[in-house]
Order: C-alpha cells, then sequence, then structure tokens
C-alpha cells in the first residue's frame, strides 16, 4: 500500500476548503460539497480546518485530507498549537496533519509537536514563514515544509506568493508544499516548475466572498 507522500504524488495540487469564517458557506456540509467538487476537479489531497470538518471529509472522499486546527484565541500561533490538537485530528481521520512552525512565542515547542506527532504515526507538514524555520523542521524530521505562513508574521501582506522562498526550501532539498497567495494557475504551476512538490490553493477556490470582491471592484473601477 502507498503511503500517504506516494498516494498525493509530485506535481500535486492541494486544496484548502476553508471557507470566509461566519460566512453562508462556513457549515459542515458546504465544505464537504467543496471537498468533493475538488476531488472530482483533480486536487489530489485537501487542507480542511477542525477536528469535526475533518472526520466528515474523510468519509466523503478518497483522497488524502491534511488537517489543522485553528485558535483564535491564541494571540501569535493559532495553527494546530498544541498536542491535543494532533491528536484530536489523528483520531479523526488525518492522513497529514500540519501546524505553525514559526519562531513566534508559543506554549508547545516546535520540537515537542513533531515528536508527539510522529508518536502518533502521523505524516507532519509545517506551515513556515522563512527558511531557517524550515530547515529546523525538517531537521527535526517534519515531512513536508511548506511556505504557508511567509507575510504572515508581521508588516504589510505581500500581494505574491514567495516564490525565492519557495525556491530557496527546493533547493534544500525539502520536500516543499508551496502555499500562500497563490491566486492563479499560473502562479501555481511556476511554484512546481521551481521545485515545490505540491500547492495549496485555497482563497481563489474556496472563498467565494473574496474571489466575488475581486471581480466587482475590477468591473466598477474608471
Amino acid at each position: 500500500m502507498k503511503n500517504v507522500i506516494e498516494q498525493i504524488g509530485d506535481r500535486a495540487l492541494v486544496v484548502s476548503c476553508q471557507p470566509v469564517t461566519g460566512g453562508p458557506l462556513d457549515h459542515d456540509d458546504m465544505v464537504v460539497a467543496m471537498a468533493r467538487a475538488a476531488e472530482i476537479g483533480g486536487a489530489r489531497a485537501l487542507r480542511i480546518e477542525g477536528v469535526q470538518r475533518v472526520a466528515k471529509v474523510k468519509q466523503a472522499v478518497k483522497i488524502p485530507v491534511i488537517g489543522i486546527v485553528k485558535r483564535s484565541e491564541q494571540p501569535l500561533v493559532y495553527i494546530t498549537p498544541f498536542l491535543e490538537d494532533m491528536q484530536a485530528l489523528a483520531k479523526a481521520g488525518a492522513d497529514i496533519v500540519a501546524f505553525d512552525a514559526t519562531h513566534r512565542s508559543r506554549l508547545v515547542s516546535v520540537s515537542e509537536l513533531i515528536s508527539y506527532g510522529k508518536s502518533l504515526g502521523l505524516t507532519l507538514m509545517s506551515d513556515c514563514s522563512n527558511l531557517k524555520e524550515a530547515e529546523m523542521a525538517a531537521n527535526l524530521g517534519c515531512d513536508i515544509m511548506g511556505s504557508t505562513l511567509s507575510g504572515y508574521v508581521g508588516g504589510p501582506i505581500p500581494e505574491e506568493p514567495d516564490f525565492e522562498l519557495i525556491m530557496q526550501m527546493a533547493k534544500s532539498g525539502m520536500r516543499v508544499m508551496a502555499e500562500g497567495r497563490i491566486y492563479r494557475p499560473e502562479q501555481a504551476k511556476r511554484a512546481l516548475d521551481i521545485g515545490a512538490w505540491a500547492v495549496t490553493v485555497g482563497t481563489a477556490l474556496t472563498r467565494l466572498e473574496v474571489t466575488t470582491t475581486w471581480f466587482s471592484q475590477a468591473v466598477q473601477a474608471d
């Protein structure tokens, strides 16, 4: 039987089905529907937030699920910050668990998260903001290093994906998940062409309020 890395394969599209919080699509059945639609469209894996939603999506699709828990009460690190989050996601059936691997202040260290995740037999993905964080996670045995949090740890948020970081990580020999501000097919292809193993697209595919705003503003512009 193939492991989850082999099942996803190279040059894969991952779809993040995370609707706008509190929006009309922010319901379990809607997330399951988006996940099924993404699978039909060719996604090879899904990124799903919330233990209950991970469990429901796992029952509805055949492709791997990357599970996360977002804890908004945490001021800095809020993507899967605790060991119990990893345990709950594992019980829900997540094939991969992603977590914040930045150097920001935290209650549970990156090394503790990786060690515990490995003890549960999980495949792990680190959400990083720079090369040093990715190198640390890789050295600790993390399986997939993501560019997920580049541009989101302070200061103005860039408009473009961090292609430089993606390329640096790939040149360092990491299995790279390109993620963050990838809004167009050509951006996804570029990320893969410069060495990413897979690419995650979220907002452009699953946050209809946001993408509709892009179009409505464009057509109303002078």
